[in-house]
């Protein structure tokens, strides 16, 4: 079975960006964005990074806001936040090093199981398993898993096929094999099974069942949530604020407003959450439309004012920093995609 997946890997593979690298830091860069986010999203997000960011202490020398500009569209901004803090640990307990053991590897913020076999595995030549969503699907069509793959017995009989299979040469191509598989020919739509180099063992295949493996718990329910978001107006500037750092957007500005309350009319929404949470009254206020944006568990309506604020000092709450600014500046922050097409309905001329 191994050698024919690292056959058709050598002779099938894409050729992408950071498979013409040795280079850990380069690798670990892009093993973090690729977690929930496709190749072709990643790809101009990881040369970009990479050209600010060659080195590992250029991140962990990085300030916050810089670091949030570059990820920012990317999503899932945990793991910005996260790489930077491995980075600092990484240059201040192993010279800046990447380790190359999965025991060192798990100790670093945000490193998992996946992260730490993948990087030991394609930097490092270390035989360590890897189960991402591509590779669980390959594994359960194989054996026929009857087992939900998301349950801890799915889980840890997963984890143990991949650590049989990985156990000899070339462990990082293997790991890299078995995803590329799923990728391209194990897909989770009508599998290409006459393509597979592995079909003749496929027990799924045999029993006839390939396409409705592998067996998942119900998904959680997404959840529809209405928000409000102002282009606040003072004179000439308009007021941005930024997100703590953790949780979900954290680290990143945005226009000041919040969640609407089950039923909340958001022209009253927005008077109390400014309120609220910057501290500051609503004046004239001009509703300009709703964008709509999906997020993992959540469908968010955001509807959009401009206004005007009156004279007060900004307190704020749930925010970590706020700023007045031009309106053309705002577009040079760390925004989210979400803040991004607020902005869009909602930047003035000039």
């Amino acid at each position: 079975m191994r050698r024919g997946l690292l056959a058709w890997y050598r002779r099938e593979r894409r050729d992408l960006p950071w498979r013409r690298t040795r280079d850990p830091w380069a690798i670990w860069v892009s093993e973090t964005m690729l977690q929930q986010t496709r190749v072709e999203t990643v790809i101009p997000y990881y040369e970009r990074f990479l050209a600010r960011f060659p080195t590992l202490e250029a991140l962990a020398d990085a300030e916050p806001d810089e670091l949030m500009q570059r990820w920012a569209g990317l999503g899932y901004y945990s793991r910005a936040r996260n790489l930077q803090a491995a980075a600092k640990q990484v240059a201040r307990e192993h010279g800046g090093r990447v380790p190359d053991r999965v025991e060192a590897l798990l100790e670093l913020p945000g490193v998992g199981r996946y992260t730490a076999g993948a990087l030991a595995s394609i930097a490092f030549d270390r035989p360590a398993p890897i189960v991402d969503g591509n590779a669980a699907r390959v594994l359960a069509r194989l054996l026929d898993l009857d087992a939900d793959v998301t349950s801890p017995a799915g889980r840890r009989r997963l984890w143990a096929e991949a650590d049989a299979l990985v156990a000899g040469r070339s462990p990082g191509d293997l790991n890299q094999a078995l995803m590329e598989l799923g990728a391209l020919v194990c897909t989770p739509r009508a599998p290409q099974c006459a393509r597979c180099p592995l079909r003749r063992r496929c027990r799924g295949l045999a029993a006839g069942r390939a396409a409705s493996l592998p067996v998942r718990g119900a998904k959680t329910a997404v959840r529809a949530v209405e928000a409000v978001a102002a282009l606040l107006r003072r004179g000439p500037r308009v007021l941005a604020v930024r997100r703590p750092p953790s949780g979900l957007l954290g680290g990143l500005w945005e226009l000041p407003g919040g969640e609407l309350a089950a039923g909340e009319p958001p022209a009253a929404g927005l008077a109390r959450l400014l309120r609220e949470r910057v501290g500051l009254a609503l004046g004239r206020a001009t509703p300009l439309g709703v964008v709509e944006h999906g997020f993992t568990h959540r469908a968010l309506r955001l509807h959009v004012f401009r206004a005007e604020a009156p004279a007060g000092r900004v307190r704020r709450r749930e925010f970590d920093a706020h700023r007045w600014l031009p309106p053309a500046a705002l577009g040079e922050l760390p925004l989210s995609a979400l803040a991004k097409k607020a902005l869009v309905l909602a930047q003035p001329d000039g």
